[in-house]
């Protein structure tokens, strides 16, 4: 294990909750302390231990201002931690936590991410990321800016309707061994959302939550049998303006995971937060990956797609594997915004036998 920067540093815990289609009966903190109380005693530390906490959730979910204020109930404010949160996946959380450990304001941070998508409408929701002034007064809704892209594709001859229904069926069988994936096992394709979008190739609706544990140098070897070491991190972001970007490639995936180091060494594993089927042929051939690499072992976002934590999960679910030694290098992907705007790439290495 090598890194590039001034501190090593290690995700050591990870846990999630059920995602579930409907929660009417718990409120985010409900949802949420069930899983900061599994990954804390994954670790052994205490909250008044961590030196960071930082989340992700997105008050426009919850429909209420500083939505994310209330949670930290579920966390603990007192005595008083060093906090923040950002309005994005909790995969950006992530990347702002590992930031401050590199600065070493801290050794240890919590990272949570939430999203219950059941109360409203999710895909009405997602347009108001749209640019203001041209495309969220016509309300395309993220299903549709999808089907935009895998029309493209398939016009550019790099996939078809059958080859996009494997990709979620492969998915949702990799989920059969994962019980809090929401959908597992076989899944009928359906019928159409959006041409050529079937329901099979959109990801479910549903609420979830998830954690994970950073820790630096020795503090994470005392922490984690095996350390799934972040040996490279990096986010970039597209055109804000759909008409200004090649739907069938993605460059600011690309770009992150050079500036990661992904292409230095092979990799066994990749998490990738493919919400659509066809995104998942996008960040293949941006990433590089082929037939040797496992990817989506978890099942993915086609099988759970809690908004605001499912890019936090990739990274959760690539360092778990690294964690039971079944895997020795990985990578994990986080995106977010219309059609692969957002994009974050995370390298991580377990320590050779």
């Amino acid at each position: 294990m090598t890194t590039r920067y001034a501190r090593e540093v290690a995700v050591v815990a990870f846990a999630q909750s059920d995602h579930l289609r409907r929660t009417d009966e718990l409120s985010e903190v409900e949802m949420v302390m069930p899983v900061l109380h599994q990954v804390l005693a994954a670790t052994g530390l205490k909250t008044g231990e961590i030196g960071f906490t930082c989340s992700g959730s997105s008050d426009y979910l919850a429909g209420r201002a500083f939505s994310f204020t209330m949670t930290l109930d579920g966390v603990g404010a007192w005595p008083p931690i060093s906090e923040s949160h950002v309005e994005m996946d909790g995969a950006w959380a992530l990347y702002e936590a590992w930031v401050k450990i590199q600065t070493g304001e801290a050794d240890t941070a919590l990272v949570y991410a939430y999203g219950k998508s059941s109360p409203g409408s999710v895909r009405d929701v997602l347009t108001r990321q749209l640019d203001p002034y041209y495309l969220a007064p016509l309300w395309p809704d993220s299903v549709a800016l999808a089907a935009l892209q895998a029309q493209a594709l398939i016009d550019a001859g790099e996939t078809d309707e059958p080859a996009l229904a494997a990709i979620g069926a492969r998915s949702r069988a990799a989920a059969a061994d994962n019980p809090h994936a929401q959908l597992r096992g076989a899944v009928p394709q359906g019928g159409y959302q959006v041409a050529p979008l079937r329901t099979g190739d959109c990801p479910p609706i549903g609420d979830g939550a998830a954690a994970v544990i950073l820790a630096a140098g020795d503090t994470a070897r005392r922490l984690c049998e095996r350390p799934a070491w972040i040996t490279g991190i990096d986010h970039r972001i597209e055109a804000h303006g759909l008409g200004l970007r090649d739907l069938t490639d993605s460059p600011s995936t690309r770009t992150a995971a050079e500036r990661a180091g992904l292409f230095d060494a092979p990799v066994d594993t990749a998490e990738l937060h493919a919400p659509f089927s066809s995104q998942e042929v996008v960040l293949r051939k941006a990433l590089g990956l082929g037939g040797d690499v496992t990817v989506n072992p978890s099942g993915g976002a086609l099988a759970a797609n809690p908004v605001m934590a499912a890019g936090l999960i990739r990274i959760g679910e690539a360092a778990a594997r690294i964690h039971r030694g079944e895997s020795d290098r990985a990578v994990a992907h986080a995106t977010s915004g219309p059609c692969l705007q957002q994009n974050l790439v995370a390298v991580l290495e377990g320590d050779r036998a």
